[in-house]
């Protein structure tokens, strides 16, 4: 039976999620659910995700969501995948739950809200929220600080100290990513001061290379649009499909 990961490649957890998949050299189909046409909360795809978001998987009768939960299920369903990703060993895989549980509260959180805020909203024209902004950089340096000073306290240039990825690794690199977007100056003013959070994107880039630059090359793709041409000055129906697009996955 043939893996079926259902994903829009906008999404920072579809992007670790297809990630995982082609560097572990796992067989699978990929379906894409366009959020910006609302193809997530069909019926058909409620049967797939109930939930009605990104991403999930099937695997035969077998369907999953949440994007951890499929890196999880994925790295022990699938006995070509090193054991780097997902350890056997209970303890270490204790503390990579750690740090997924962590992610979810911090920084997903402060770098979803940022982004929409900062960038998005004005983008289009509309009024951001400078209080949610505040907040959220608050966050976002705190999360930003807390991985420097302790996710990557150790001798390895990975997530707890280890000489090669996990899935935390991704996971949290392709959140990260979702800076891009930003102004330059403003993403340099965020990240500049972690040194050690730059070379460990670097890091887990190079490790999942090429596949990890191909499967962001939309985000890019994205960035020069903000770059060169205010959504609002751009064609309307551009314009609609990417706030729908950036809104729904960001």
């Amino acid at each position: 039976m043939k893996l079926e990961v259902y994903a829009d490649r906008m999404s920072q957890p579809s992007r670790a999620v297809i990630i995982f998949c082609k560097v572990n050299g796992i067989d699978y189909t990929e379906l894409k659910v366009d959020i910006s046409k609302r193809e997530h909360l069909t019926p058909k795809f409620a049967e797939i995700n109930p939930m009605k978001q990104l991403p999930a998987i099937a695997h035969g009768k077998f369907k999953l969501f949440e994007s951890h939960s499929i890196l999880i299920y994925l790295a022990c369903a699938f006995p070509g995948v090193a054991d780097h990703w997902y350890p056997a060993d209970h303890f270490k895989r204790s503390t990579i739950h750690s740090v997924l549980y962590w992610h979810h509260s911090n920084l997903r959180r402060a770098a979803d809200t940022y982004v929409t805020n900062t960038t998005i909203l004005p983008a289009l024209g509309h009024p951001s929220n400078q209080q949610a902004v505040a907040e959220a950089e608050k966050l976002l340096f705190s999360s930003l600080s807390k991985i420097e000073s302790f996710w990557l306290k150790g001798d390895g240039p990975f997530l707890l100290g280890w000489n090669q990825p996990s899935i935390a690794d991704l996971s949290l690199v392709c959140e990260l990513m979702q800076l891009e977007v930003l102004d330059e100056k403003d993403c340099d003013r965020l990240l500049g001061p972690y040194k050690k959070v730059q070379q460990w994107i670097k890091h887990t880039r190079n490790a999942t290379s090429p596949h990890f630059d191909n499967v962001h090359k939309i985000l890019m793709k994205v960035k020069e649009k903000l770059k060169n041409k205010p959504l609002m000055e751009a064609n309307h129906g551009c314009a609609r499909d990417i706030e729908k697009r950036l809104r729904s996955r960001i």
